[in-house]
């Protein structure tokens, strides 16, 4: 186990012990507001599969949903390209941090609950980023939660999807739980078509960058 995940191991065990899966994100970015834990996932920069992705693909017209946007790094970043961007995360110490962090930034941060988002939100963004998010929950919460995704996507859009992977009935360490194949796969969920899947090995790391895609009209 790395050092830096001490900390939210900790705590996600705390919370899933009390019945509640999302409740240690508020605890782990309040504690790290004062020091007395570390964000494992925060390396103060986007992701740089988003950014080889953006540098390519992004057309940076329309609106834009990063989810689970921690610390802003990403949202930041898909600002930049163009997109009205909205962000949001399930805990309200990091939406205060990200725009500590970015003061003046044109990115909308706002606290929601990716397991019950504003219904507004439905199929209204031409660009949806979600990154190690779903992967952040327990594995019950999996299907729940990237069907959730797939439904911000407006006719036309495209969803980015970034997340740890492990083979089907592979170990998973909590937390993260790295996602299957078929948990990648179940994204192309409620009219959403699977795009390029990339399954990305370096050595023992192994990565998914994933697009699907809703048709127009």
């Amino acid at each position: 186990m790395d050092s830096r995940d001490a900390d939210a191991i900790r705590l996600a065990g705390e919370s899933l012990a009390a019945g509640d899966p999302v409740g240690w994100f508020e605890r782990l970015y309040a504690e790290s507001a004062s020091g007395a834990a570390v964000v494992p996932w925060d390396s103060r920069s986007p992701h740089p599969l988003l950014t080889e992705w953006g540098e390519e693909h992004a057309s940076g017209a329309g609106r834009a949903l990063v989810v689970g946007a921690g610390l802003g790094d990403d949202a930041e970043y898909v600002a930049g390209l163009g997109y009205d961007t909205v962000a949001f995360d399930v805990s309200a110490s990091a939406v205060r941090l990200a725009r500590e962090r970015f003061p003046g930034s044109r990115v909308r941060y706002g606290t929601a609950d990716l397991l019950a988002p504003p219904g507004e939100w439905r199929r209204a963004y031409d660009l949806v980023v979600e990154i190690m998010t779903v992967q952040a929950l327990p594995e019950p919460l999996h299907a729940a939660a990237a069907e959730a995704v797939a439904g911000f996507v407006a006719p036309g859009g495209t969803l980015l999807v970034i997340a740890s992977g492990r083979e089907e009935g592979g170990p998973a360490p909590a937390p993260p739980w790295p996602l299957t194949p078929a948990e990648i796969a179940a994204f192309a969920s409620g009219g959403l078509e699977r795009g390029r899947v990339e399954d990305l090995r370096d050595g023992g790391r192994h990565r998914w960058r994933a697009t699907f895609h809703r048709p127009p009209g």
